[in-house]
């Protein structure tokens, strides 16, 4: 696996692709920097190095050129976070742009504009890659947020840098977590998969059930996993077609000796609602008209005492509507047992929109070992697929 660390960028200039495609507001303000400054490592080394750095991102889904998702618009953000100057340029291809790249100095940065103004990016286009790669002399791939998709920015590009392609910090980190969590994390491996759909993690847990000595099913999906044992969920949400499914993967568990853990009692409410009036009860013997919306205290502390004692930790979705508030403290107090956790030594990877969007919320981003920046790209490497961006800098 070839990273930054493999080249020396004195007098050379850089490609890379980076994921800056973040929320702005209706000033184009950036909202959350969190990708900008996850790319700032990689940059500032191949700077010091004393080489130039070409950035190229998407931003939004813009259909042709649309001046709102101008990467123009966060320019000065990345050049705060950055402290170095950004040259922008109106294009990503083209004369103006390859002059534009080959007048850098050691130690400038340029921008491209938005490469998705063109439909050829996403389309993985080889003749628009090609244009692409003239700008550099190595090309880094930093954006795991886009891994997954074979675009002509993550993925074809890499074919026009043979032997000078290399994985930048952010992606290099990206993968050597979930390989610990995957391949060589410490033993005992615990997953815990939360979130509202069965249906939506169905091929992570048949692949991780190889890799992990426990399993916690939390959030909307476990109310699937009750009913199917035959308890009764009230109004919970569940995927009545996924019962047997649900079943099935139990069976499969016990016979790879992974314990999986259910909730044993939810905060039930009456209404989907902030205000709703609530009531704890055991997660078999929900009421009629009332709904299981967080996980009990019973669950808690029985989840804290399997977190406690494991020594790698993936969390990959919540255990309530942590939304709301009323309805946040299953996924609190579990972020507050990873926390302990991971202060006793243990490894915890946090990934995917919602968990990610709890660990922040909550204050626990330093306090876990690693959290990703890429959603649908983490989910598909927990299935054991391999992502196109990934592979394009391996072959």
């Amino acid at each position: 696996m070839k990273t930054l660390n493999d080249f020396n960028f004195e007098n050379k200039k850089a490609l890379i692709r980076v994921d800056f495609n973040v929320p702005l507001n209706e000033k184009f303000e950036v909202t959350d920097a969190t990708r900008i400054v996850s790319a700032k490592p990689t940059i500032i080394k191949i700077l010091e190095d004393g080489g130039s750095c070409i950035l190229m991102s998407h931003l939004g889904r813009p259909k042709g050129f649309q001046d709102e998702f101008s990467l123009k618009h966060i320019a000065n953000k990345v050049e705060d976070i950055l402290g170095v100057e950004v040259k922008t340029v109106n294009d990503c291809i083209g004369d103006e742009v390859e002059a534009a790249a080959a007048s850098l100095e050691p130690g400038q940065i340029l921008l491209l504009e938005n490469l998705r103004f063109y439909k050829e990016e996403t389309a993985g286009d080889v003749g628009f890659a090609e244009k692409l790669s003239k700008l550099g002399d190595i090309y880094v791939n930093d954006a795991f947020g886009t891994a997954h998709r074979a675009h002509a920015s993550t993925t074809i590009v890499a074919q026009f840098f043979e032997g000078k392609k290399c994985f930048g910090n952010l992606l290099a980190q990206e993968i050597e977590s979930i390989n610990k969590v995957m391949k060589t994390g410490e033993k005992p491996v615990l997953a815990i998969l939360g979130g509202a759909k069965v249906s939506s993690k169905i091929t992570i847990i048949e692949n991780i059930l190889d890799k992990v000595d426990h399993l916690i099913i939390g959030g909307g999906m476990a109310f699937t996993f009750v009913k199917a044992q035959g308890g009764k969920i009230g109004n919970s949400i569940c995927e009545d077609d996924k019962m047997p499914l649900a079943l099935e993967i139990l069976k499969q568990a016990k016979a790879k000796n992974v314990q999986v853990h259910i909730p044993v009692d939810t905060v039930a409410a009456d209404a989907f609602s902030n205000d709703a009036n609530t009531q704890t009860v055991d997660i078999n013997e929900i009421p009629d008209g009332w709904e299981g919306v967080d996980a009990g205290p019973k669950s808690i502390a029985l989840f804290h005492d399997v977190v406690m004692q494991s020594k790698t930790i993936l969390w990959n979705g919540p255990l309530g509507v942590f939304e709301m508030e009323k309805f946040a403290n299953g996924t609190i107090e579990l972020g507050n047992s990873i926390a302990e956790a991971t202060k006793k030594g243990a490894f915890s990877l946090v990934g995917g929109g919602d968990s990610v969007a709890a660990v922040k919320q909550f204050g626990f981003e330093d306090k876990v070992s690693y959290v990703s920046t890429g959603g649908g790209a983490m989910l598909e490497s927990l299935e054991g697929k391999t992502l196109p961006g990934i592979a394009a800098i391996l072959e």
